[in-house]
């Protein structure tokens, strides 16, 4: 149950009606009341509704008609219907129907707060349920993909922190998704209708970020003709998104931390003060401790921002990703640039898997971006990769390179891959590495062919499917 949530009580007797709702607000519950079916429809239209506790019986239509109308909410509600001595199977009829449980009257009222607790915990923990399985299904969160612990951990500290209206400074490299976290903590949480509005402290002027942040009235400066309302009036009862806040000169950071203590906005060159109501989320991929030893940021601000600090993880941290963001990023691609279905060979595919990616999912995208873009026919191979994929993949396998008909690698047996200079018995490769390396040199020999590869091995198409499971995507 989130602030914006009520309880809806739905009680054609006042007095009663009344009473539960005094009961549900001292144990700190936000309430709202209705006297029949109708009303309880007009507050479904214009509230956020957590749970429902109806009468049976209403005049006109009863709880009932009330349990149907919460079937068109998203998120649906919790339901408790009160019912009479007489009416239990009826109440018996409404759990059937879809209500979470049932209290007769006259109801006690501490087992009316346990059972509310009940149904609102049971609903978040569904909610939570559905959430995850959206994850673990798409592998989507607000535009971020991934399943790996990482970023399970980091959809989880999301949704938890969208909650408050404290300020958020999310920290980590270049090309992350920093402002994905933004946007997603602004959708999590109850200021998502309200408008969410960034801005790169980079990218604007010492001179004018003054004004775009809290604009100006007319004739405030040279060229300013008119009044403009800044970026702060603009997210008022949303998110104001500050990326690269590391680099905002010291001067605003002064009139910065004045908004967040009291949330008064003085435009450029005005007389008078505005109130907004604003949550301030911040980024950086700089290290603000430097800064703030450099003197060029202020420890205050600093300290009023980081309320909440979100890190987000590199993808060299999360290796577990990289296959299923290769894929999607593949197939947006070719579907943005109206090209035919593309796959990756198995030497690139192999080189993209061990690459470092030091500019993170951005660099990811780009280089699939290059691929899609450069290859000459449907498989994207080694040679559509930029040099650095290529040269980090050529370093990784050092002396262990692709098997080629023929090559003994001072063996008498050609094509098994013997070390050089062994030194241990850890130098020496198991059976499941030669066999893992042969086929591969054999499908990089027939440039993916599986069923010619497959021939050439000596085995069914089935079993080649099989042996490749483990190391790759399939390019059927």
């Amino acid at each position: 149950m989130t602030a914006a949530d009520v309880i809806l009580v739905v009680e054609d007797d006042s007095g009663y009606r009344q009473l539960l709702i005094e009961e549900l607000e001292d144990a700190g519950y936000a309430l709202a009341g209705a006297g029949d079916a109708d009303a309880a429809r007009a507050v479904f239209a214009h509230q956020s509704v957590a749970l429902v506790l109806s009468d049976l019986r209403l005049p006109g239509e009863d709880g009932l008609a009330v349990l149907q109308a919460t079937r068109a909410l998203t998120p649906r509600p919790g339901f408790i219907m009160l019912t009479g001595f007489g009416t239990i199977g009826q109440a018996v009829a409404a759990l059937k129907a879809g209500a979470d449980d049932f209290l007769t009257k006259p109801v006690d009222l501490e087992h009316l707060r346990l059972a509310v607790a009940r149904v609102l915990e049971n609903r978040q923990l569904q909610a939570e349920v559905a959430q995850y399985r959206q994850v673990l299904a798409g592998g989507e969160f607000h535009g971020m993909r991934g399943q790996s612990p990482a970023m399970r951990a980091l959809y989880d500290l999301i949704r938890r922190v969208a909650q408050s209206d404290s300020s958020v400074l999310i920290t980590g490299e270049s090309g992350t998704g920093k402002e994905l976290v933004a946007r997603a903590l602004h959708a999590e949480s109850p200021r998502a209708a309200a408008p969410f509005v960034a801005l790169n402290c980079a990218g604007i002027p010492e001179a004018l970020l003054e004004s775009e942040l809290l604009g100006h009235a007319a004739g405030a400066f040279s060229g300013a003709r008119g009044a403009r309302q800044g970026l702060f009036v603009e997210a008022d009862g949303g998110t104001l998104f500050l990326d690269e806040i590391a680099e905002m000169p010291p001067a605003m950071q002064t009139k910065l931390l004045r908004l967040l203590q009291d949330g008064q906005v003085r435009p450029v060159g005005a007389n008078s003060e505005i109130s907004t109501d604003v949550r301030i989320v911040a980024a950086t991929h700089r290290e603000i401790g430097e800064r703030i030893a450099e003197g060029q940021f202020r420890e205050d601000l600093f300290y009023r921002l980081e309320t909440f600090r979100i890190q987000v993880p590199p993808l060299r941290e999360r290796g577990e990703d990289i296959a299923a963001l290769l894929q999607h990023f593949l197939k947006t691609q070719t579907v943005a640039r109206e090209r035919p279905a593309r796959r990756f060979a198995p030497e690139a595919w192999r080189a993209l898997l061990g690459y470092g990616y030091p500019g993170n999912v951005r660099e990811l995208a780009s280089l699939v971006e290059r691929a899609v873009t450069l290859a000459p026919d449907a498989v994207i191979s080694l040679d559509d990769l930029p040099e650095r994929v290529r040269a980090e993949f050529r370093a990784q396998r050092g002396d262990q390179g692709s098997l080629t008909p023929g090559s003994t690698e001072g063996s008498a047996h050609a094509g098994t891959p013997v070390p050089s200079a062994a030194r241990s018995d850890a130098d020496w490769h198991t059976l499941a590495e030669v066999e893992a390396r042969y086929i591969r040199s054999v499908l990089d020999w027939t440039e993916g062919n599986k069923q010619r590869a497959a021939k050439i091995l000596g085995i069914g198409r089935k079993t080649l499917y099989r042996k490749l499971d483990e190391s790759g995507p399939d390019d059927t």
